[in-house]
């Protein structure tokens, strides 16, 4: 009873993994091409094919493995590392000024 319990939790736990690599296989897919190379990073189909291999060998191997391993490691990779470039040289992230903005920020009439 205690084994069924331990190999449950380790697959909700490659599961979520597995999401987290789906994720960012989506973020990966939705920049620009040239967002990767402005950011001075691979190039968007080396991102796509490694978090794509990731989410299918997390989902795919048991957690006690070392290939859902080196794919996560490539997940954390992407999310903290390239993401944040990306979003940098894209400009997400920045709030555009609005037309009832004044000299130290937005008017609101008082409110």
């Amino acid at each position: 009873m205690l084994v069924t319990g331990f190999f449950s939790v380790l697959g909700l736990i490659s599961l979520a993994m597995a999401l987290f690599a789906l994720g960012a296989f989506i973020d990966a897919a939705l920049h620009r091409e040239d967002a990767y190379r402005a950011a001075d990073k691979n190039t968007k189909a080396f991102w796509l094919i490694i978090l794509g291999l990731s989410a299918v060998v997390m989902k795919l191997f048991s957690i006690l493995s070392f290939l859902p391993v080196i794919g996560l490691i490539a997940t954390i990779v992407y999310v903290v590392d390239v993401r944040p470039a990306l979003k940098q040289v894209s400009g997400g992230g920045r709030r555009r000024p609005s037309s009832s903005d004044g000299p130290y920020g937005p008017y609101n009439g008082g409110r």
